[in-house]
């Protein structure tokens, strides 16, 4: 007997995963060959299984209202007893990635077609309220024919809809853009950056940013890859400012549509080549650090070369030229400097001559130390100083600093404003610095963190035996310490994949009031409650923990989250607690976790 699902037929397994598996199916109806994709109905109580299946429900919401040649259709959707079901177009092809990790590369003109299919699908997406938010090799389909479709639209943002759940911070890092990191609201450019780093890949066979999920996340943020050009030589000048515009850092500096993205890179492409003594290109965006500039041609014909002249024994020689096309030009490779420096048809700088007269020395003098500052002085210039710099939750005792800080600009920012300050050279700098996409949940609760917490006492918040580094099959054990007013708890693990999960409260832990310098623990199981093991996505992972002398939430949160649809809620929470006389104390600690033998 033939297996159904529905009116559909079975036939037989194209692949399964954890959640699901996808059949080839026959509609017998319309006689047509279907892809039938399915998922185990969850358990009401199992709100991750939940937020899966509400995801699943959204790529058929998603799709569904998207019937174009350059993306995978969604024909129906439908759910038995024990699981739902997606029926869409059968595909007969492979996904681009399948063809990337056979090493196979294609021309520039084939890679043109591909983008130009990909661009005008997510035009027509794009223009119907969806954005896809993981365009990926793997979600890039090519048809025995040579059809490009997009597929996979399960983490798709939908316009005015409600189902936002799943969160910017889903998706695959390689492909992640900026905002995606930061969670941060995303939007038809969020695509296009994700295309752009799919182009540099086809244009060169290498990711932009490679690596693990914390070292994508620094480079993405803080860093610009080579130029396309410097690793394939069949990349020319126009589509390397293609890519660059493509993946700039933010969104109103990208391609206005994937219509002006697909014209841009067409453009390129059939730009006629261009002689080494026409152009002049900036490597700069790409970490260079000099422009590449060739003689141009004189406007008109030039008299007759004069002899050389006989160069004098001072006279150095310069460098002897590289022939590259018609012109010269030298190439110089500057190596860990994350880039190629070319130089060539520079004046050569006019030599410079001894001095004829012997410098005279000049008195030293030593700049006066500014005076000592009282306590409220320092607390003054502290707090106006370093109070409310972004990316940073600070704690100051006299002229010791402690707290966290974002990697990169917030930590470069930061240094430059303790330098900044009367008497720097005296002040202890124990900051930690914290790499990954946490900057947007310090920020929230920077405003209830006074940069001196003065004589009240503040939340306490540690790992259990102090320690800083957790591996994996650790339990989580945590520590807190109320502040000196009695109030309830709300702590929250944000792991470095964006996601968050709720510490306290919890189903089986209720929320309760704690009397003033009272301890409560979580993760230990000789205090009872929920107990949580590390594994991975490995990296920086960071606790907050909040007291407040009210609850901050009627309404329990589900156990896990994505941090872009958390940390919404918990600035309304915060703002509303504070306008209503609320007193709140927030701590943070970060938490390194390795595999069991990393390092």
């Amino acid at each position: 007997m033939t297996e159904m699902l529905g009116k559909y037929e079975l036939r037989h397994v194209l692949g399964k995963g954890a959640m699901g598996t996808v059949y080839e199916g026959y509609d017998p109806i319309i006689d047509r060959r279907v892809a039938i994709k399915t998922v185990k109905l969850p358990d009401q109580e199992d709100v991750e299984a939940q937020e899966e299946l509400a995801r699943f429900k959204r790529e058929a919401q998603a799709a569904g209202r998207l019937s174009h040649p350059n993306i995978v259709g969604v024909f129906d959707y439908g759910e038995t007893p024990e699981l739902a079901y997606i029926v869409m177009e059968f595909v007969d092809g492979t996904t681009l990635k399948q063809v990337l990790d056979k090493g196979e590369r294609f021309g520039i003109p084939e890679i043109v077609r591909i983008m130009d299919g990909l661009m005008t699908g997510l035009q027509f997406s794009h223009g119907r309220g969806v954005v896809h938010r993981d365009i990926k090799p793997a979600n890039i389909m090519l048809t025995q024919a040579g059809e490009v479709k997009i597929a996979d639209f399960g983490i798709a943002r939908i316009e005015s809809s409600s189902m936002t759940q799943a969160g910017t911070m889903l998706g695959t890092p390689s492909y992640m853009s900026p905002e995606q990191f930061m969670g941060q609201t995303v939007d038809a450019r969020t695509d296009l950056y994700s295309s752009g780093v799919m182009l540099y890949q086809l244009l060169t066979g290498e990711k932009p940013f490679d690596g693990g999920l914390t070292a994508i996340m620094h480079k993405v943020l803080h860093t610009e890859p080579p130029a396309p050009s410097a690793l394939s030589v069949s990349v020319t000048p126009a589509m390397d400012a293609v890519v660059k515009k493509a993946m700039a850092k933010q969104p109103e500096d990208r391609f206005d549509s994937a219509s002006d993205f697909a014209r841009a890179l067409r453009d390129a492409a059939e730009a006629k080549t261009v002689h080494a003594e026409s152009f002049s290109l900036s490597l700069d965006d790409f970490g260079g650090d000099a422009t590449m500039v060739a003689p141009r041609k004189a406007a008109s014909p030039s008299p007759a070369p004069a002899p050389a002249p006989t160069p004098t024994p001072a006279a150095k020689k310069g460098p002897s030229p590289m022939l590259l096309g018609s012109g010269a030009i030298v190439l110089l490779a500057v190596l860990g400097g994350g880039g190629y420096m070319l130089f060539g048809g520079h004046k050569q700088a006019a030599p410079q001559t001894a001095a004829t007269t012997t410098p005279q020395p000049q008195p030293a003098t030593q700049p006066a130390a500014p005076p000592p500052m009282t306590a409220a002085q320092r607390e003054a210039a502290f707090t106006s100083t370093l109070g409310s710099l972004p990316c940073t939750l600070l704690n100051a005792n006299g002229s010791t600093l402690t707290g966290v800080a974002g990697a990169g600009a917030p930590q470069a920012a930061l240094t430059a404003a303790i330098n900044s300050l009367p008497n720097s050279s005296t002040i202890q700098n124990r900051i930690q610095t914290i790499d990954g996409p946490y900057c947007a949940a310090l920020d929230a609760i920077r405003p209830y963190h006074p940069l001196f917490m003065g004589t009240g006492g503040a939340l306490g918040l540690v790992l259990a035996g102090g320690k800083t580094v957790l591996r994996d099959g650790d339990l989580l054990t945590v520590d807190q310490t109320m502040p000196g007013f009695s109030g309830y708890l709300e702590t929250d693990y944000f792991s470095n994949d964006g996601t968050v999960l709720h510490l306290y409260p919890t189903s089986t832990d209720a929320a309760q009031q704690f009397p003033a310098g009272s301890t409560k623990v979580l993760g230990d199981p000789a205090h009872g409650g929920a107990s949580w093991q590390i594994s991975a996505p490995y990296g920086t992972d960071m606790i907050i923990s909040i007291a407040s002398s009210v609850p901050l939430f009627t309404k329990l949160r589900p156990q896990d989250e994505n941090a872009s649809d958390y940390l919404p809620a918990l600035r309304t929470a915060l703002q509303n607690a504070a306008s209503g006389g609320a007193q709140i104390s927030v701590a943070v600690i970060p938490v390194v976790t390795l595999p069991k033998n990393g390092s």
